[in-house]
């Protein structure tokens, strides 16, 4: 097991890899269509997309958790 101070950056590294995996899946799906070679070009995009995404989660959960919290109702 992973210790718990270790979880939310765990949290930020699934997050991230899930969605930019979903997210460059659609962009190279939608670009390219499902011709030949289109998962290696897919994955290509994926891990140039997690690179940035990672470290960006990481930087904008607390400020996102802020407003979260001032928009939800107490209670």
């Amino acid at each position: 097991m992973i210790p718990k101070k270790y979880g939310p950056m765990l949290f930020s590294l699934l997050l991230s890899g899930l969605m930019s995996l979903l997210v460059s899946g659609v962009a190279t799906l939608h670009a390219a269509g499902l011709a030949d070679g289109v998962l290696a070009l897919w994955m290509s995009a994926w891990l140039t997309a997690w690179l940035i995404a990672f470290p960006t989660v990481m930087l904008v959960a607390p400020f996102t958790q802020k407003i979260v919290g001032a928009l939800v109702k107490k209670t």
